[in-house]
């Protein structure tokens, strides 16, 4: 029996969240550092997963497939297809970053009991959130993917209700109350959703008798399936609404800016970075592979939603006033692209989408945990307490304008690469829609560029005078984020290689092609 390399790389983080939580409250530090190595020997693992992966192989690889509730079909079943494992590998990439940049958030205030901020169940809810996106990620059994779909959702709300953001306008009792209804909404709107996915789930076992994704196509393509029109699209709408509220879809978006808003910097990473890739990566994985004929019914729909988020998210993104809240609409408008590349149903669009995935994680986490230490320094997320900061810390200014210019897609860097994969892929099945897209990029350049100017050109406010620049651990989370979002900007081949096989494998799914260009002949 080969060794389970997908269950250890899910296992490790888990029993790392075990063992961290059981450090003595007293060895707070030994706790940070149990936690970071598990995270660095859960990379470890996900490497080997990425590098073992053959992309001209099978669809799925690496499975493994274990009975578990057998009276009702239920298997333990993972397998990782090229868009799993490139989503493996963001996440267990970004969790070291998450953790290291997290170092103090959790520890004890002077006017805080320390028991309402234990460090140890700060790093440990961290690893157990790892553990469940890896093992969603490799889920192939319906029903055990549901589980961690929801399970997740458990850690996170703990995280952002227990260890808020400490840079709050208000009193600590005000800062606990919008903490309590940021971490409240984003569990009831992704409940809310998880709820009618599982009548969806139970309704694909009373018609295809199986959870298994496997099993299923092998159904469908010996015709011994057969699945009423009507049923898949009511069933397809039941995955989609669950995916949409994760993903964040225009206008089930909302929770999204309270939880970034309230949580602390790495928390709102895990968020939009990695979290919500789940609701994103299940579009293709389940809802184009299980319900062909319901995903191309409701494209139109979709496309729509997708430019209302691009539009709507960049729009709202200029207005903020708060550093953080204007990140998190301007990942509604990065997923609005995600969302617009996947139901494009192109080759293009559906590699661009996934790599968007990918470097939309790099990059969102280089903005946003360069943002966390410059509001940890001054002690507010108002972008009109700054001015002129990289008078007085040029380097972290000029790492926020990195992580700035890469959540733009300048080319040069990796989203650029995605966004225009995405926006070929749309022009060529729906140029409408990728005209209108375009006004994305632009509005992008926009709400970076005046946050960047407001926040670190300028007069040296007072309030900034003598802020120190990115110390040693800071620079250990921002200079690998910003190579990588380079490296993969010039270099995006080792992920396009694993992805494309795995998009064409979804197309055929779907049982679509290519747009063949039209050209005139030569007279």
């Amino acid at each position: 029996m080969s060794f389970p390399l997908l269950t250890a790389t899910a296992a490790l983080p888990a029993i790392g969240a075990i063992v961290t939580a059981a450090v003595p409250a007293a060895r707070r530090t030994a706790a940070k550092w149990l936690a970071l190595l598990f995270s660095l020997g859960t990379f470890v693992l996900a490497a080997i997963v990425f590098l073992r992966f053959e992309p001209g192989g099978d669809r799925y690889q690496l499975t493994e497939s274990h009975a578990w509730i057998a009276d009702f079909g239920v298997r333990y079943e993972l397998g990782v297809d090229g868009i799993g494992v490139a989503l493996l590998a963001l996440t267990a990439l970004l969790i070291p970053f998450v953790i290291v940049a997290g170092w103090n958030d959790a520890d004890p205030l002077e006017t805080r009991s320390s028991r309402w901020r234990p460090t140890q169940g700060f790093f440990a809810l961290i690893l157990m959130v790892e553990a469940m996106v890896i093992l969603s990620f490799e889920a192939t059994d319906v029903f055990l993917f549901y589980i961690l779909f929801e399970a997740m959702l458990i850690p996170m709300y703990f995280l952002i209700g227990g260890f808020g953001d400490r840079a709050h306008a208000g009193s600590d009792e005000n800062a606990a109350t919008q903490r309590s209804y940021a971490a409240v909404k984003f569990l009831l709107y992704n409940l809310a959703g998880g709820l009618i996915m599982l009548a969806a789930v139970i309704g694909l076992y009373v018609v295809a008798g199986s959870f298994s994704l496997s099993e299923i196509a092998q159904a469908r393509a010996d015709g011994s399936l057969e699945m009423a029109t009507s049923t898949e699209r009511w069933l397809f709408l039941g995955f989609f609404f669950a995916f949409a509220v994760k993903a964040p879809l225009w206008p089930l978006h909302t929770w999204l800016p309270n939880a970034m808003g309230e949580a602390t910097a790495p928390v709102a990473v895990l968020i939009t970075a990695i979290v919500d890739k789940v609701g994103t990566f299940a579009m293709l994985r389940f809802c184009l592979q299980l319900f062909p004929e319901a995903s191309k019914w409701a494209t139109p729909v979709v496309l729509v939603l997708a430019l209302i988020s691009i539009v709507y998210g960049a729009l709202l993104a200029v207005g903020q006033r708060d550093i953080k809240r204007l990140i998190a609409y301007a990942s509604i408008s990065h997923f609005g692209f995600i969302i617009l590349g996947i139901f494009a149903m192109t080759s293009q669009g559906q590699s661009g989408a996934t790599l968007y995935m990918v470097n939309h994680g790099i990059s969102t986490a280089a903005l946003l945990l360069v943002a966390g230490f410059l509001i940890t320094r001054r002690g507010s997320r108002l972008i009109a307490d700054y001015g002129g900061v990289q008078k007085v810390a040029p380097v972290l200014a000029g790492t926020f304008l990195i992580g700035g210019l890469a959540t733009l897609s300048l080319p040069g860097l990796a989203p650029f690469v995605s966004e225009f994969l995405v926006l070929v892929g749309t022009f060529s099945a729906y140029p409408v829609a990728g005209i209108i897209a375009t006004s994305g990029i632009v509005l992008a350049a926009l709400y970076v560029l005046v946050l960047y100017q407001r926040t670190m050109t300028g007069p040296v406010k007072a309030s900034v005078q003598g802020m120190p620049d990115l110390r040693a651990r800071e620079l250990v989370v921002a200079l690998p984020l910003i190579a990588l979002l380079v490296l993969l900007g010039v270099f995006p081949k080792p992920l396009t290689e694993v992805v494309n096989p795995a998009v064409q494998h979804t197309l055929h799914d779907v049982q679509k092609k290519d747009p063949q260009p039209e050209v005139e002949a030569a007279k």
